[in-house]
């Protein structure tokens, strides 16, 4: 379960509890914020980008290819009605073209990839007091 509270610091910043992390969510300053974590936006994009990486960097080293790093860059653009992810992948590591283009396959097998492109359902109902 994830919890998304109030933080004491900031006029917006909210603290998000998943297990036993805590990390800051809040929106820059033009927006009412202090900019002291990532916006909702970021957390979205980075969802992507960290499951890309470690997809990829599991199923490099099961494989035993000599992947080192796997950079992985996420920008967004948004616009009538349709929120865009660009994503630039980088391999670091003396791997093969084949190799190469492998594991850029796997990249778009990641869990988050595979429900970005899924169909979502929210449900949301008000807590008991």
């Amino acid at each position: 379960m994830i919890r998304v509270s109030k933080a004491p610091q900031g006029k917006l910043a909210h603290q998000i509890e998943v297990r036993a992390h805590q990390f800051l969510t809040d929106v820059i300053a033009a927006q009412g914020g202090d900019d002291l974590g990532p916006d909702p936006h970021d957390l979205l994009d980075s969802a992507l980008g960290a499951c890309t990486a470690l997809t990829v960097m599991m199923v490099a080293r099961r494989k035993q290819m000599p992947l080192e790093d796997v950079q992985v860059s996420i920008t967004h653009v948004e616009a009538d009605g349709l929120y865009r992810l660009n994503r630039q992948i980088r391999f670091v590591g003396a791997l093969s073209a084949e190799q190469r283009d492998y594991l850029l396959a796997i990249a778009n097998k990641c869990p988050i990839h595979k429900a970005l492109h899924g169909r979502f359902e929210v449900e949301t109902v008000l807590a008991a007091a």
